[in-house]
Formats: C-alpha cells, sequence, structure tokens
C-alpha cells in the first residue's frame, strides 16, 4: 500500500507526461472533464479537471465525504497508482486484469489513450 502523498506524486508525474505533449496535440485530444480517481486501500478519492494546461485542482478527500460526480472515474489500488505513473505496469494489462477500471464516455476513452 501506498501513501496518499505517493499517490499525489503519482499523479503529478502523470501531469508531467501530459504536459510534455506539444500544446497543439493537447487541444485536439483533450475535453476539459471532471475526473475522480478513487483508491479503495486509502479510502480516499482524488477529485480534479483534466485540462490542455494538464491536471489542476487535485484534491484529496476521504471516500464518504459527498461531492459531485464527474465525468470520468478512474478505480485503482494505491500500489498500482504509483506503479502506473512510474511505467512498472501497462495501462493495458492493468485494465484487462481488473487491477484498473476506468468510467468514461467511449470518445473519452478514445481520447485519453491517443493522448498518453
Amino acid at each position: 500500500m501506498s501513501s496518499i502523498d505517493a499517490c499525489l506524486e503519482g499523479i503529478a508525474q502523470a501531469n508531467r507526461r501530459i504536459l510534455a505533449q506539444p500544446l497543439e496535440r493537447r487541444r485536439r485530444h483533450i475535453r476539459e472533464r471532471t475526473v475522480r480517481v478513487i483508491v479503495p486501500d486509502l479510502v480516499t478519492a482524488f477529485d480534479m479537471r483534466l485540462t490542455v494546461d494538464g491536471l489542476t485542482d487535485v484534491t484529496p478527500r476521504p471516500l464518504d465525504t459527498p461531492a459531485a460526480d464527474p465525468q470520468v472515474r478512474v478505480t485503482v489500488s494505491s500500489s498500482d497508482l504509483v506503479d502506473l505513473a512510474q511505467d512498472r505496469l501497462d495501462p493495458a494489462k492493468a485494465l484487462f486484469s481488473r487491477r484498473l477500471r476506468v468510467d468514461a464516455s467511449l470518445s473519452d476513452l478514445i481520447r485519453m489513450k491517443r493522448l498518453l
């Protein structure tokens, strides 16, 4: 199990990967979305916005705190979140093995795949 700080660093690492993409590519593939990363083993959710400026307003909160429904929901364990961010876990393998769950529209999934 990883800590909340390690998960925040993993999210920051994913943000750096997004920002490493050319702005024009980000504009083509990113539509502004609210995102929630649910980390059940830490009983925590990380709410944020995905924009052409990357992941913004990243806010951790306890899972039992009410919040508006996001447009994209990701569920992953803390250690898998860190492993994904550090490229030690392949996202496709994580999806197929159910270690990673993404609830989003098909168009959002296609856009995210093209960007990352």
